[in-house]
């Protein structure tokens, strides 16, 4: 699954007309980076959830034919449901085995080969270096698992596997997904794995800008 929702507050005014998984690095939106990366990684099976002037990537993608995967869309209401909302209201498209979430604004490297989850664990984070807009980190990683408070704490990349009971028995509606992962986190039923290579949120027009001048150089 796609996270494709967001209004993009942070990249305004580019997404006041476009979403923000339509915005371009090297001449090529965002999303279909993503997409290409995500068919060499061997998924062909994609959901993404639409919010903000959604119908425009809907319109771009279509049924995915074009970049060689097969897509369905989660439309939202126009109030979003946030990310652990989106993934819920998406989940009779998600089968019952542990799936992958991504963030459809983070330019990474990571070859996301799905991790071998033990059967309590509910949740697989890709953690990574902290960047100068988020030094104090999200979650701590020690020994594979993903814990509060011990060992050091890393940023959350936007990246993870996911068992569908993770979302199941939330209310419909609105869910931000730190409380959920927090509460699994406690019962100790979250691993996780730190990537070192390249990991860009692209989360503010400064930062769209400076991965559009060095795509050249750091793309594959």
């Amino acid at each position: 699954m796609i996270l494709a929702a967001g209004r993009g507050e942070r990249m305004r005014p580019l997404t006041d007309r476009i979403p923000k998984p339509l915005l371009t690095v090297g001449g090529i939106p965002l999303i279909e980076h993503l997409i290409g990366r995500l068919r060499v990684a061997g998924y062909h099976d994609l959901v993404i959830n639409l919010g903000h002037l959604g119908e425009q990537i809907a319109a771009r993608l279509g049924a995915g034919e074009r970049l060689g995967v097969s897509i369905r869309y989660s439309r939202e209401p126009p109030e979003a449901l946030e990310t652990a909302g989106g993934i819920r209201e998406a989940l009779p498209w998600l089968g019952h085995d542990p799936f992958l979430v991504i963030n459809g604004d983070i330019w990474c490297d990571h070859p996301l080969r799905p991790p071998v989850l033990a059967p309590e664990v509910l949740a697989h984070l890709v953690l990574v270096d902290n960047p100068a807009h988020n030094p104090d980190g999200d979650f701590a990683l020690e020994e594979g698992r993903v814990g509060l408070d011990r060992g050091l704490r890393r940023t959350f990349s936007g990246i993870g596997w996911y068992r569908p009971e993770l979302f199941a028995e939330l209310p419909p509606g609105r869910r931000p997904l730190a409380p959920v992962l927090r509460a699994a986190i406690a019962d100790d039923r979250v691993t996780g794995e730190h990537h070192g290579g390249t990991w860009i949120d692209i989360g503010t027009p400064e930062r769209l800008h400076s991965l559009d001048r060095d795509y050249q150089k750091i793309r594959d």
